[in-house]
């Protein structure tokens, strides 16, 4: 499931999972199989947030160094 999935297709199939199991309609073993999905896309997401934290704090350190130069 980890293969690069976009934040926001993951975002979209974390919601579809959430209505799964608040709908508790399936047996245990598929909502545990359903949670360990949704766990797995809860990481993914994180660091891709992470990463983009990362990413706009070194451009607006970029840009805040571009400003004093001038």
């Amino acid at each position: 499931m980890e293969q690069s999935v976009r934040f926001e297709e993951a975002m979209q199939k974390l919601s579809e999972i959430v209505n799964q199991l608040e709908a508790a309609e399936g047996s245990l073993d598929e909502m545990i199989r359903l949670y360990e999905e949704g766990m797995t896309l809860v990481k993914s997401c994180e660091r891709q947030l992470d990463a983009y934290e990362a990413t706009i704090t070194r451009l607006n350190e970029a840009a805040e160094g571009k400003s004093d130069a001038e």
